[in-house]
């Protein structure tokens, strides 16, 4: 008998319309692998379920007699069945306190969990994502963000003619419009006011990459972060944007002063401290990229902020902490936000946040769910990657072992619970339940 294969509405927003299979994929499964594929209905779907019912899917509310469940966010509670496979981004791997009931109902219904955030290659790298899309809409959001700002303040700037990215049709159609903006910027140059204009990028992957391939779209240059201090010492008359992207060393030194080691920072992050607090005062709009965990030192502290504001040190106007950690690496990121509603103003002294992007201290843009500003292409996208581990995942025997079911290493590394049970490698998740 054909394996039965699910694919749920996503319903934690109205404003996530992401899917992990597109219909063109799957039309490649039921004609390649011999399954059947059941797809729950959905209005808002990126892709429409008439363009999933001619790809041979079947489309109905209830899809519990399908073995293995495909999602993109969460799943509620009242969703899963006993003994199913469910694979999706669980967001559980950090002990998030507000996914646990979800994590201890599959335990009670012995199912698996494949999340896709953990499938990886022996080195660790991640094999499946969404972080260049992420990266992309939040550089938009937060370009229109600088925008708003600067003109509440009173300065004229040519951001203001950046939209949301949602408002944005396709990347190309923004990067097209952004890039006009940038011929403006060079034509008709820069506000002195807030020169010399630096953006700091936190991290060097994918989700990094996509921010920058949006800025790059604007007259840029870019300069390495030991030589900020002396951009602004030695002043700059050039009207461009300037660009500095940190890498580990760059944030964080060895608190006995010992050279900074790569290998030993990941497996001692204890022995250091950030040194990143040196460059807010020259920093105008921050970009944090980067993976965190409560191990690592942060970037931005409440106190390092309040100090700097105290000290007259206001030149940073905008934070779009795209990782959207909550009082992570960036604390002053008190709160996650909407496509709609994508900032608020942190004021440092009171330590107190308002909607929107006027008042004291820096705008925060930090939406976490960014990908699905651009539904469509970043559906696309994963869909592509995700079918590389599709066919392995349906011959997979959940029956037996989990030594011996037959999923490659790179599958095995992602599964966070096999027949209700913590793998080995996510054995420390129990202190959370």
């Amino acid at each position: 008998m054909s394996k039965i294969i699910g694919i749920r509405r996503e319903d934690k927003s109205h404003w996530e319309r992401r899917v992990p299979l597109i219909p063109e994929d799957i039309k490649k499964l039921i004609d390649e692998h011999n399954i059947k594929v059941l797809l729950q209905p959905s209005h808002i779907r990126a892709f429409p379920d008439k363009d999933y019912i001619e790809a041979g899917a079947e489309v109905k509310e209830d899809i519990s007699e399908a073995s293995l469940v495909f999602a993109v966010k969460e799943i509620p509670l009242d969703f899963f069945s006993p003994n199913k496979t469910y694979i999706f981004f669980s967001h559980t791997i950090k002990g998030q306190t507000n996914n646990m009931d979800m994590l201890k109902r599959m335990m009670e219904f012995e199912c698996q969990l494949i999340d896709y955030e953990k499938i990886a290659d022996k080195n660790g790298r991640r094999l499946i994502f969404f972080g260049r899309y992420a990266g992309i809409a939040g550089m938009i959001d937060t370009l229109w963000a600088l925008g708003k700002r600067l003109k509440w303040e009173g300065v004229k700037n040519p951001f203001t003619q950046i939209k949301r990215a949602y408002e944005y049709r396709e990347i190309k159609g923004a990067k097209d419009h952004i890039t006009q903006v940038g011929k403006e910027i060079i034509r008709k140059g820069l506000n002195d006011t807030f020169l010399p204009l630096l953006f700091v990028f936190t991290g060097y992957g994918n989700v990094s990459g996509g921010a920058q391939e949006i800025l790059d779209c604007l007259p840029v240059k870019k300069i390495r972060p030991f030589e900020i201090i002396n951009l602004f010492r030695d002043g700059s008359s050039e009207k461009v944007i300037y660009k500095a992207v940190f890498k580990e060393g760059d944030m964080v030194e060895h608190i006995s002063g010992e050279v900074f080691d790569l290998m030993n920072y990941y497996a001692h992050p204890s022995k250091y401290c950030s040194r990143f607090h040196n460059y807010i005062p020259y920093i105008t709009v921050l970009m944090n990229c980067i993976y965190w965990e409560a191990k690592y030192p942060r970037l931005v502290t409440k106190a390092n902020l309040k100090r700097h504001f105290r000290m007259g040190a206001t030149r940073l106007r905008v934070i779009g902490d795209i990782s959207c950690d909550i009082e992570g690496a960036v604390e002053c990121t008190i709160h996650s936000t909407t496509p709609d509603k994508p900032v608020f103003v942190y004021d440092p002294v009171s330590e107190t946040s308002k909607d929107g992007y006027k008042g004291k201290g820096p705008v925060i843009m930090a939406i976490d769910n960014l990908p699905c500003e651009i539904p469509v292409e970043s559906s696309i996208y994963f869909s592509e990657t995700l079918m590389k581990f599709v066919p392995d995942i349906i011959k997979a025997d959940f029956s037996k072992s989990f030594e011996g079911c037959n999923l490659p290493d790179e599958l095995k590394n992602g599964v966070i619970l096999y027949k209700g049970k913590l793998t080995e490698k996510y054995k420390y998740l129990e202190k959370y339940l």
